[in-house]
């Protein structure tokens, strides 16, 4: 085990702990970052960056479906959706790696693990086999352990048949149809994802509209283009349970 005299410790490496450990460090203060993941944590790793990239694939694709509009033919034009779902993995990981080198370029020490604290000037850091590996002594913490997906009552997830956004990230192959619970940001996201590649999408929202936290107007643009592109919407509507088929 071993023990370190710090100024500060950061529990997770997301865009709100990574960036709060380089400021420090930049400001004098000796730093020690603790993840037990991945630097730069859910938005990163599974959410905002990668979910941009896949985005960005269906653009691109959708735009050559159009292309006759612009006066441009394309012909035998294919989907290789492993190599769609590799590319957001790899820029993922590529801003992953730069996090590495930031905190090395501003002297923060990263440290793998899962930070408790164990008092208020003390944090333990233990393995994924929950053995201690680092004790660290600080004069401040600052807790960033982000977020995760919400598990429902009522339905399992399965990471198969029911998943959640992270192995939404991660198909090896189109789904013919797809269900969608929830209508934020990251529910319409990939809504829009799948049906541009040629799935049936049903999302189904509690609220009356989709995007309910956002401005109105927006949800109502948003609504009319989904509706637009066969996206089904269901609102004002909740899933109680999921009943899966039995395959013998």
């Amino acid at each position: 085990m071993t023990e370190h005299n710090v100024d500060l410790v950061v529990i997770g490496a997301g865009p709100g702990g990574y960036v709060a450990a380089i400021r420090a460090s930049q400001l004098g203060l000796k730093t020690i970052c603790i993840e037990r993941e991945h630097l730069g944590g859910i938005c990163l790793n599974w959410g905002c960056i990668p979910t941009k990239a896949l985005l960005k694939s269906a653009e691109v694709y959708n735009n050559f479906k159009k292309a006759s509009e612009y006066g441009l033919e394309v012909s035998d034009l294919k989907v290789d959706f492993p190599k769609i779902i590799q590319r957001s993995r790899n820029i993922a990981n590529r801003m992953n790696q730069g996090i590495a080198f930031l905190f090395k370029k501003y002297g923060v020490e990263n440290i793998m693990g899962n930070g408790y604290i164990k008092s208020n000037n003390c944090v333990e850091v233990s393995d994924k086999s929950g053995n201690i590996t680092d004790t660290i002594n600080t004069k401040n913490i600052i807790i960033a352990t982000g977020s995760r997906p919400r598990m429902l009552p009522g339905i399992e997830v399965d990471k198969e048949k029911v998943i959640t956004s992270k192995e939404a990230m991660m198909q090896e192959s189109i789904p013919e149809s797809l269900i969608v619970m929830g209508a934020g940001a990251i529910g319409v996201e990939f809504s829009y994802f799948y049906n541009m590649f040629g799935s049936q999408v049903t999302i189904i929202e509690m609220q009356d509209r989709i995007l309910p936290i956002e401005d109105e107007d927006v949800s109502k643009e948003l609504e009319r283009n989904y509706r637009k592109n066969k996206i089904k919407l269901l609102t004002g509507t909740k899933v109680m349970v999921i009943i899966q088929e039995q395959t013998v």
